[in-house]
């Protein structure tokens, strides 16, 4: 049976006095992609930003590894292994693929960043074609596997991914989410994904969320929840 490495309690969230999530439960396995699905609005990235320590928890817990860590900064959260992808990734245009990975691993020494640039290498072979070339003339599927290739660099337990597939081609989509469900199979990487393109990330996806509203409304096995009747009623229109 897989350890939960992400256990969120009775919490509710926000920003400021804005109050965003109400009383979630959510966990997440070791070794598993856990899926957050829900219409715009209804708190998927501010429980993202709640696990990562960016919103404002008004109560309830996070635990990591067993570790309370609600009120940790993202710095810490870093340290102990929490990896962190928003919507359109950190990339800088003007570097290269390979200056990006370096100052991407800029915690780890010059031999470190050297073995952690042939790991990524290994695990996206089509960076390597594109090493020496700016960020900025990549393609969208290559700039978001650049993205998660930066993300990678210090060895993560858990990434944290925020619709990293928005506005890409139907295509890359597909791309992008079978490279995640290899570096499950192949690496046993964990990962958290709030995804638009539902219906292709829960049928990779171990457990799914559906998050209505700032409550979870469907916590279960991931592509169970395809068929759920909450999902077709709640969320209309996200198989299209």
């Amino acid at each position: 049976m897989s350890k939960k490495i992400i256990e969120v309690r009775d919490l509710y969230a926000g920003y400021g006095k804005f109050k965003v999530l109400f009383n979630i439960n959510f966990s997440a396995n070791s070794g598993e992609i856990t899926v957050i699905v829900g219409p715009n609005g209804a708190g998927k990235t501010t429980l993202l930003n709640s696990i990562m320590g960016i919103a404002t928890i008004y109560s309830g817990s996070i635990k990591f590894e067993d570790m309370e860590v609600t009120k940790l900064p993202v710095y810490r959260k870093a340290r102990m292994g929490l990896a962190y992808l928003p919507q359109y990734g950190n990339i800088a245009a003007g570097l290269t693929v390979e200056e990006n990975l370096r100052i991407s691993g800029y915690l780890l020494n010059q031999d470190e960043i050297d073995g952690r640039i042939s790991d990524i290498l290994e695990m996206f072979p089509r960076l390597k074609e594109f090493l020496k070339r700016k960020a900025g003339t990549l393609s969208g599927g290559e700039r978001r596997m650049l993205a998660i290739g930066m993300a990678l660099m210090r060895k993560p337990k858990v990434l944290l991914l925020d619709e990293i597939t928005t506005d890409l081609a139907p295509l890359v989509v597909n791309q992008v989410l079978s490279k995640l469900a290899e570096l499950r199979d192949s690496f046993g990487q964990t990962i958290v994904i709030v995804e638009q393109n539902a219906k292709k990330a829960l049928e990779l996806g171990d457990k799914g969320y559906l998050l209505v509203s700032g409550e979870v409304r469907y916590e279960g096995d991931a592509k169970e929840l395809l068929s759920h009747p909450q999902f077709s009623r709640l969320y209309l229109g996200i198989l299209r």
